[in-house]
């Protein structure tokens, strides 16, 4: 048997497979096809959690993704426990193991639960306001109590084993919900040719119609004609159906984020099959039938388990065969809650009453409600239910008040009406529009290329729907390029209609203090906490929400939303418009990391770049160290070497003779067209207009705030073509700030960006010897000093490899960079240093670049630069063009803030004890005998022993540092104050002179 509520010929799963599972450590079977929720309630389990707050028992709401109190842990193994899955939308499988949360010894005595009897000290706005007294209390029993009590279920502590992967995709027209309208829309579109992806969270097609027993479309039962309607999508070439597949995100330029629930349905998943797959799609028009959720009646004791929603235990019966209870009561503000009981006393289950808080209302299914005898309470309420672990009874009384009848009953039904799911068309950044007829908000102002079709746009009936969604599927398609279809539009030939409902609390929900009516069953929150919010002082829904936490679990208020902002609403004496409504963030449902994260993770969590050259140092027994995703060789040690000897070597030998160095990291960005001078001119401080081709320029690039955003040589090839190139870790976003420049700011000029940093390997020769190791492999470049003078650049072919040639330095030596195709950059790399022992030359590494650089005074961008220092500060006045009109961040500078005296300047630093190197971070000050804590005026940005030199040199930001140069500062450090002389940055070569060797 698969559960004594199992009702035989009922729902679709009747000869389906028996399935095992157990919840808690208790053993039951259910049906292929099953949800968790579905196979529970069939064994006659309603008790399935525990509420966050104050730990009263709760069972099943709902039967989709909305579900606010059935969460569980899933566990197959010791590394897979997932907790705070919706046992609503978790598929059953042979062997599958949930486990409650919450709650401790047990779930049904819950210790904690003495917190729903201490409820005044948790009311809403409770933790601004407690926690406060004694003062010490806080880290030693307030934050540690407060981290073990948060959360709702248990992180695994083990790596997860699984895999996961991700898809890029591109279509004419995504459809998002597949139910009647996202269906007919699918079809519509489909037939004219266009690449349609249809995409529903749920494992089977249909939405509504899997419970609505009333429709009929094309001759056929309503889910009937969404599985063949499915059946064909699929076999069309030019359409993807994915099913358990959610929408989470919607983002700019019609850019949708999915998450497919690839295997968790599957008893023992292949190990080729992903855990989940996260779909990026780009599409040209979005058709959003993302359909309504039901609300739930606001009363007394309203989440006690076995009261749910109506549409939620139709769908249990019709879909799953599973009756909720023997004895069901039904509380209904609408005509939808109608269908469930109708559909449950046709099923043999006795329907002890229908409550309904209208009047008289009147239609087709209170007359068959009627004629099957259910008895109908119009104009009354229920004022609370009664029961604990299980509901038992509900309170019947006139809304206007009177006297009260007490009803057993072992299930509730409720329906408040339903709210359109208009998440995704808020994430679009569309604006919403309150319908007063309705009470809703339906979509209103579009933002993107997408529809609104079905209930989620406020459409009431399946005609209605099926034409809407039809006719906005073909339009879609026409304007994607679509062909003429000669389809036919579904034809509904029988359907339900449901009347609107109510929002807000109903009668026996307050204003009391003491009842509990919930609003938001994740988090605790009732009416009267909605109220209170309001008497406190909130005003604006968003900050009700934040007081309160309305709408802030992880269901993000399905259920919740519509409730708490009438009742706001209404106690603010306001129409709900006024109120506003809260914002709809992405994820629409919880994502994994594992499903974001897909396969960045261990050795591939960021991408491992290595340049041509690489295998040559790795040959050659070279030190790695990361620079943003690159691997850069550190230092080459000898035989005997530590990495400072090795260093030493290295930068005595590029002094000496010569060394070359793998420079291809560097960032390298092309800048081509008519105005490329013009863009330059903008983009950077320096003049650009009158630099002539084949010479060369030292470029700033700043913020609008006048700080220092990057810099680079940057050479001119021609009168419309730059080659820019920028420091390793600063080519990205380089990028980005041109383009975001050029196409916001400056889109009039005519100018293409293309990034060029792998097309080219980097090879510097640096030192004396430089040029006497690239003459002889040079083809058709005058090597000569008058010909090729400093910041020159010239085209050429080094061993019959084209090149563009650079005279420039990073070192103060003599120095050329020699730029190649990446793909002979090894070859001609090797082909220099077979030229280079010739001449004694190296092969050098980051560190001795950064000994080498620092002895002249050369600034690294992001070392010697902290996102605060301006051109003056670094000492670069020389590089900002005196005559420009403009570029970016020209009015930054001109910030009083930064033209005042007793800015930080960049300054050289001499520690007195030439042996002893400082710190690079250690801070600066005026007066070591000072009390603590100390006045900081500075920091070391730069620290190295020169073998050079013979000595320590540093670079460091101090205050008004140009103008203490001589003085003496101090380095506070934890083993002594160092003693340290201001000085100039330029440590060997002051003159220059050895730039022409």
């Amino acid at each position: 048997m698969s559960g004594a509520l199992r009702i035989p010929g009922a729902g679709r799963l009747s000869q389906a497979k028996t399935a095992r599972f157990s919840f808690d450590g208790r053993s039951y079977a259910g049906i292929e096809g099953d949800t968790l929720a579905s196979a529970l309630l069939a064994n006659g389990v309603h008790l399935v959690g525990r509420s966050f707050k104050y730990h009263r028992p709760r069972g099943i709401l709902s039967a989709g993704a909305e579900e606010p109190n059935a969460l569980v842990q899933i566990v197959r193994d010791d590394a897979r426990k997932t907790p705070n899955v919706r046992a609503t939308v978790q598929e059953l499988y042979d062997g599958l193991a949930a486990n409650s949360q919450n709650r401790w010894p047990s779930l049904s005595f819950d210790v904690s639960a003495v917190n729903d009897l201490a409820s005044p000290l948790f009311s809403a706005g409770f933790y601004y306001k407690t926690f406060m007294w004694p003062k010490a209390a806080w880290k030693s029993l307030y934050e540690p109590k407060i981290r073990e009590a948060a959360g709702l279920g248990v992180s695994p502590d083990r790596p997860d084993p699984d895999h996961y992967s991700s898809r890029y995709a591109h279509c004419d027209v995504l459809v998002l919900g597949g139910g009647a309208a996202g269906i007919a829309a699918a079809l519509a579109a489909a037939e004219t040719g266009v690449r349609v992806i249809l995409a529903d969270e749920q494992a089977e097609f249909g939405g509504s119609l899997r419970f609505e027993s009333g429709a009929k479309i094309d001759g056929q039962d309503g889910f009937a004609w969404a599985q063949a309607a499915i059946a064909r999508l699929s076999a069309m070439d030019n359409v993807r159906v994915l099913p358990r597949t959610t929408a989470f995100g919607y983002y700019a330029q019609n850019f949708v984020g999915l998450v497919e629930r690839v295997s968790d349905h599957l008893k023992a998943p292949g190990h080729d099959l992903p855990r989940e797959r996260l779909w990026q799609v780009r599409a040209k028009r979005v058709v959003l039938a993302s359909g309504a959720i039901e609300r739930h009646m606001v009363f007394a004791n309203n989440d006690r388990p076995g009261i749910m929603l109506a549409g939620a235990a139709r769908t249990f019966l019709n879909h799953y065969g599973v009756a909720v209870g023997r004895n069901v009561g039904v509380y209904t503000a609408n005509d939808s809650a109608y269908g469930a009981a109708i559909d449950l006393k046709k099923a043999g289950i006795n329907v002890a009453a229908i409550v309904d808080l209208r009047d008289n209302p009147t239609g087709t299914v209170i007359d068959e409600a009627r004629a099957l005898g259910i008895e109908i309470n119009f104009g009354r309420a229920v004022i609370r239910a009664g029961g604990k672990l299980r509901v038992s009874s509900m309170t019947v009384q006139p809304k206007n008040g009177g006297g009260e009848r007490t009803i057993p009953v072992d299930a509730i039904l409720m329906s408040a009406g339903w709210t359109p799911s208009v998440h995704l068309f808020s994430q679009s950044r569309g604006k919403v529009a309150f319908n007063d007829e309705t009470k809703r908000f339906v979509p209103g102002t579009y933002a993107q290329d997408c529809v609104s079709v079905g209930a989620c746009n406020g459409s009431d009936g399946l005609t209605a729907t099926v034409d809407e969604a039809y006719a906005a599927g073909a339009k879609a398609a026409k304007e994607t390029g679509g062909k003429v279809s000669k389809g036919t539009k579904p034809k509904v030939e029988a359907s339900e209609s449901w009347s609107r409902g109510m929002l807000g609390a109903g009668p026996g929900a307050g204003p009391d203090t003491t009842v509990k009516a919930f609003v938001d069953f994740q988090n605790d929150v009732t009416a009267k906490d909605i109220r209170q919010a309001v008497h406190e002082g909130m005003r604006s829904i968003e900050h009700v929400k934040r007081f309160t936490t309305n709408g802030m679990a992880t269901d993000q208020g399905k259920t919740s939303n519509m409730h708490g902002l009438a009742i706001a609403a209404e106690t603010l004496g306001k129409p709900i418009p006024e109120v506003g409504l809260t914002t709809f963030r992405a994820p629409y449902t919880p994502v994994t990391f594992g499903a974001i994260v897909s396969h960045a993770r261990g050795p591939l969590f960021d991408p491992t770049r290595r340049t041509a050259i690489h295998p040559w140092a790795e040959a050659q027994g070279a030190v790695f160290e990361d620079v943003g995703q690159w691997k850069r060789a550190w230092y080459f040690p000898k035989a005997g070497e530590d990495m400072h000897a090795a260093v030493d070597r290295e930068c005595v030998v590029v002094r000496n003779q010569a060394g070359l160095f793998d420079a291809s990291t560097l960032g390298k960005i092309e800048v081509v067209g008519p105005d490329a001078a013009k863009f330059m001119e903008l983009l950077y401080t320096n003049p650009w207009e009158k630099l002539e081709p084949g010479r060369c320029r030292y470029g700033i690039m700043l913020r609008e705030d006048g700080f220092i955003y990057d810099d680079g040589v940057v050479g001119r090839l021609a009168p419309d073509r730059f080659h820019v190139t920028t420091t390793t870790g600063g080519a990205p976003r380089v990028m980005n700030h041109m383009e975001d420049y050029l196409q916001t700011e400056f889109p009039h000029l005519n100018v293409w960006l293309t990034s060029i940093t792998e097309q080219w390997a980097v090879i510097a020769v640096q030192g004396p010897k430089s040029r006497d190791i690239i003459a002889p492999l040079v083809e058709g470049i005058d090597m000569s000093d008058e010909a090729l003078p400093h910041m020159s650049v010239r085209e050429g072919k080094i061993r019959g490899v084209p090149t563009r040639l650079f005279r420039m330095s990073f070192t103060g030596e003599r120095g050329f960079e020699v730029n190649v195709p990446a793909d002979h950059g090894q070859a001609v790399w090797e082909a220099l240093w077979a030229e280079g022992q010739k001449h004694g030359a190296t092969a050098y590494g980051t560190e001795a670049m950064h000994v080498l650089r620092a002895e002249k005074g050369y600034i690294i961008v992001g070392q010697d630069t902290d996102g605060t220092v301006t051109p003056n500060d670094a000492g670069l006045d020389w590089a900002v063009g005196k005559k420009k009109a403009d570029f970016v961040g020209i009015r930054g500078l001109t910030r009083p803030d930064l033209v005042a005296k007793g800015r930080k300047q960049l300054v050289g630093l001499k520690t007195k004890d030439p042996k002893v190197v400082l710190e690079e971070g250690a801070q600066i000050v005026e007066d070591p005998k000072q009390a603590v804590p100390m006045k900081m005026i500075g920091h070391v940005t730069s620290s190295y022993w020169s073998q050079n030199c013979g000595r320590s040199i540093a670079l460091g930001l101090v205050a008004g540092g140009r103008d203490r140069m001589g003085d003496t500062l101090y380095v506070p450090m934890p083993d002594g104050i160092i003693e340290v002389e201001v000085t100039g940055m330029v440590f060997f070569d002051e003159t220059g002179g050895r730039l022409n060797g």
